[in-house]
């Protein structure tokens, strides 16, 4: 190995935070109306369903078989519809407390509170299944990076290229629920930390563990939560504002940059 592990994990960092700036993004728009609404859940629907199954699952079933494959990224979903029979929507709707920032109204905010708790929880989830998303990424980084600094630092770009969309699909949902900034920025950041936090891990306490398996394993899993919370969360929730027509080109245009900044990352 050529590359040094400071190195190794300011460009895994770098990368990881990348999130932030799509949360930026998000905060051009002054109030998210139901259109913006519409198409960016859309998005992050479609984002996250080509990750899913153009990258996760087929390195989970290249490694693993067909069986193994698909074993763990069902089991994935499985996983994710215990999460959502344990905490049901209504339950977050009763005990769910909006706070929009001053001289701004519920409406502004984003609407009833009912649909406030389901965004919140849509973003929550979203930045829960990127986080892990982004883990085994931040052992990608770490090991091209110690393979050689040249390596590291073109997958970090790709990688911090396509982490852009990701952080506005945490970002957008949160914001519209809450009316802040800050939590969406904060929610956003914390997913991105997965990535430094995964080459940490993978370096000082995983390294003697670490298989093709275990990481394939990982990632069908991981696919397994993403198409579930594309398909319960964003999609529904994204055609309540009730513009279907934009609903589904947020999808396929999310489809299609993710598609383009995986491309960047070669086979």
């Amino acid at each position: 190995m050529q590359g040094d592990i400071g190195t190794a994990i300011l460009l895994t960092t770098l990368a990881g935070l990348s999130t932030t700036v799509g949360s930026a993004l998000a905060f051009i728009v002054r109030r998210p109306g139901p259109r913006f609404m519409a198409a960016t859940l859309g998005f992050a629907a479609g984002v996250m369903v080509l990750v899913s199954f153009a990258e996760l699952l087929p390195r989970a079933v290249d490694t693993l078989g067909d069986t193994g494959g698909y074993a763990v990224f069902f089991g994935g979903m499985l996983v994710m519809w215990l999460i959502d029979v344990l905490i049901p929507h209504d339950y977050l709707a009763e005990h769910y407390e909006r706070r929009a920032p001053r001289g701004e109204s519920e409406t502004d905010a984003g609407g009833s509170p009912e649909r406030n708790a389901r965004l919140r929880r849509t973003g929550l989830l979203v930045a829960l299944g990127l986080g892990i998303h982004n883990f085994p990424e931040g052992m990608a980084t770490l090991g091209a990076a110690l393979e050689h600094p040249r390596l590291g630092l073109a997958v970090a770009v790709a990688i911090a290229i396509h982490n852009i969309p990701e952080g506005l699909a945490v970002a957008v949902p949160v914001w519209a629920a809450t009316g802040s900034r800050r939590k969406a920025f904060f929610w956003s950041f914390l997913s991105g930390l997965a990535e430094p936090a995964g080459a940490v891990v993978a370096y000082v306490a995983l390294g003697a563990f670490l298989s093709p398996a275990f990481l394939a394993g990982m990632l069908g899993v991981v696919a397994g939560f993403m198409v579930y919370i594309s398909l319960d969360e964003l999609v529904p929730s994204s055609r309540e504002y009730g513009h279907e027509h934009l609903s589904i080109v947020g999808v396929g245009l999310g489809m299609a940059v993710m598609a383009a900044s995986l491309g960047l990352l070669g086979p």
